[in-house]
């Protein structure tokens, strides 16, 4: 509970009939557009897979995959974190060529996410993958994506401004880049969240890049799993977010390894282990095409462009019990 806070004097603008109307016209009006600005097919994707597969998304290394059995068979079966790796895999078998890409809704249990206005034990997101040539796997590469998907996210937000009255544009026109150790020099006393707050709120819109490796501190700005992105040619996209006087991430992605520097960073991590697992022996072998992807958070978008103080507002799941009393008490109505 202390993580929940309500802004002063906040009110949702929409019941929750209008709200349902809401969040359908942000999802089709995002995805179709980044659907043709990327080149991208909607597929279908798995909810669970074999862990022994090395599919699934480990995100941070410590987060616990729920699993379960599975009647008549002795394997058990995870529920996705996300389909990072699963994507690669897709877009092989079902013969994509460079330039073309897919993207699916994928949802998620995250079992031990701390419960607050922005995390929720639901998760879903718009999962996508590109094939590029291993040529292309650089800075410029990844900057000229991120651009696409700024202006998508720019386009919805005017598109959604039209259809609203009480939803006024504050997007950038353009996305600040940055490192995360160019941010640490920035602000080196601060936290890695607290940095993130202090150029985001600044320049209102920022692509943090390079997460995942030791920085001159020691430290890493943030935890990656280190079989699906480089650590080099990746990142998130944050905005300001005035409703909570927040850096909201709206979307992760970046260059996934190759089979350099797929090797590299398993040693960094002590993940040796994972080079015997489907994926990554795939990935060694070069037997998969090189990609950019990423996932970009559905209700994190709908709440962003619906102007909403908690994701429960645009998503159904389990919250603490006092949680949920103080929400409605104080005029947010969570599914």
């Amino acid at each position: 509970m202390e993580n929940f806070t309500v802004p002063k004097d906040y009110h949702a603008e929409l019941n929750l009939h209008d709200t349902q109307v809401a969040i359908k016209t942000v999802k089709d009006f995002f995805q179709q557009t980044l659907a043709q600005r990327l080149n991208l097919l909607r597929v279908s994707a798995p909810l669970f897979v074999d862990p022994k597969s090395g599919l699934n998304d480990n995100l941070n290394g410590v987060e616990r995959p729920v699993s379960f059995d599975i009647k008549n068979m002795t394997n058990t079966a995870e529920i996705v974190h996300s389909l990072a790796k699963w994507k690669r895999y897709a877009l092989k078998k079902y013969g994509f060529s460079e330039g073309e890409g897919l993207y699916t809704d994928m949802t998620a249990i995250r079992r031990d996410e701390d419960l607050d206005n922005i995390h929720s034990v639901y998760v879903d997101q718009w999962d996508w993958e590109k094939i590029i040539s291993k040529e292309n796997r650089t800075v410029d590469t990844l900057k000229e994506v991120v651009r696409t998907i700024y202006k998508v996210l720019r386009k919805t937000e005017k598109y959604m401004a039209i259809q609203y009255d009480y939803i006024e544009e504050i997007l950038p026109k353009d996305i600040f880049f940055i490192t995360t150790q160019e941010l640490l020099d920035l602000y080196p006393d601060c936290t890695p969240k607290e940095r993130e707050y202090k150029i985001t709120k600044e320049k209102g819109a920022v692509f943090l890049m390079k997460i995942g490796k030791t920085l001159s501190n020691g430290e890493r700005h943030d935890g990656r799993a280190p079989d699906y992105d480089d650590w080099e040619l990746n990142g998130d996209i944050l905005v300001y977010y005035p409703v909570l006087d927040i850096a909201l991430e709206l979307t992760s992605m970046g260059i996934r390894v190759d089979e350099e520097s797929l090797d590299r960073q398993l040693s960094i991590s002590g993940c040796d282990d994972r080079r015997e697992l489907d994926f990554q022996k795939a990935v060694l072998n070069k037997e998969l095409p090189y990609t950019i992807g990423g996932g970009i958070g559905q209700s994190r978008i709908c709440m962003f462009f619906l102007r909403k103080a908690h994701i429960g507002e645009v998503h159904v799941s389990i919250w603490p019990d006092e949680m949920r009393k103080s929400a409605k008490e104080r005029g947010i109505m969570l599914l």
